[in-house]
């Protein structure tokens, strides 16, 4: 029953053929361009968990780093005080667990407020993260950060493995399963009466609340689950990354979250996992190039706003239904 379905739709076919070329991956990209897609592939996990709160729900955070740096520091320190529980299989729970805690606090006091509050309370409430990391030295490094060895997975050890070979490696079919399953159940709430009910919200709070939303609840949820998506992708980041600091809490880094959803397309569901991967390429290669790189990254953006502002993806879904417009009018009847 399920595979006729996916038969039948055109778009989960096309879902398929992409996940099987991504097996193969490895086998193409260097090395160094095989740990950048990692790198996009983490923050695609980011965007999609970022993309139900600004696309679907219509709140904009400007905070997100907070619950990417939960997920993140709850790894990186594990290793360094608890090593003899630091295998992957108890890391990733763990981070969810600590991301889903800090969603919860920090969720019930910004959801209370809506536009601009909303967005600044977000952003403040990560500041105060920022500044606890930044500040508790001995327990978390501070400015110097923490360093992030390689895990055990499923009770292989990899010590002795440099890192580049470990992320060519198991690493990631393990990352690319993790965001298959990310991908499907980001779908699955989209799709659900419970996606159907934060998209009424956008659309619409004061009619939403007349039907029978509760709106500050659903509001609450969504708040949930999105910061939990961004754990997951700050857990699995720090493996590819191997260091962690207190920036990842900072606003620039949760402004990147909200630029990197924005130039892939909020109003689309794959539109900030091509967001994520375009950016991760564009901001390091713009690094590697020149000491301006914020400049590149800051015209991009006014370019964007400009010309695409629906972003990479909307501009090439727009076109695709444009020319399906045309044909459909061309043909005989």
């Amino acid at each position: 029953m399920f595979l006729k379905r996916i038969i039948k739709n055109p778009r989960w076919v096309v879902y398929l053929l992409i996940f099987i070329g991504l097996l193969f991956i490895p086998r193409i990209l260097s090395i160094h361009d095989l740990m950048l897609f990692e790198y996009g592939l983490t923050f695609a996990i980011v965007g999609l968990g970022f993309n139900l709160l600004l696309g679907y729900t219509g709140l904009l955070s400007f905070g997100h780093g907070a619950y990417f740096a939960a997920g993140a520091y709850t790894v990186a320190m594990i290793g360094k005080y608890l090593p003899k529980a630091y295998s992957i299989e108890i890391l990733i729970p763990a981070a969810l667990f600590f991301s889903l805690l800090l969603s919860i606090i920090f969720g019930f006091v910004c959801v209370r407020h809506t536009r601009i509050f909303f967005s600044i309370l977000a952003l403040s409430l990560s500041m105060l993260l920022f500044a606890l990391l930044f500040k508790l030295y001995h327990i978390t490094g501070g400015s110097d950060g923490l360093r992030v060895p390689l895990p055990t997975m499923f009770g292989f050890s990899f010590k002795g493995v440099r890192r580049p070979e470990f992320l060519s490696g198991t690493y990631y079919y393990f990352l690319l399963i993790l965001f298959a399953i990310s991908f499907l159940v980001m779908k699955g709430i989209i799709s659900s009466p419970f996606g159907k009910a934060l998209q009424a919200i956008r659309d619409n709070e004061v009619r939403a609340e007349l039907i029978g939303i509760r709106v500050q609840r659903y509001r609450l949820y969504a708040f949930i689950i999105s910061g939990l998506f961004v754990g997951l992708g700050g857990a699995l980041w720090t493996f590819v990354n191997g260091h962690v600091t207190a920036d990842l809490s900072h606003w620039v880094f949760s402004g990147e979250i909200v630029y990197m959803t924005l130039l892939g397309g909020f109003g689309i569901f794959e539109g900030p996992i091509i967001g994520a991967i375009i950016f991760t390429y564009l901001k390091l290669y713009a690094m590697g190039h020149t000491e301006y790189w914020m400049f590149v990254i800051g015209a991009t953006l006014i370019v964007l706003v400009l010309l695409l502002p629906d972003g990479v993806a909307g501009a090439v879904a727009s076109l695709f239904n444009r020319k399906r417009k045309k044909a459909t009018e061309g043909s005989p009847c």
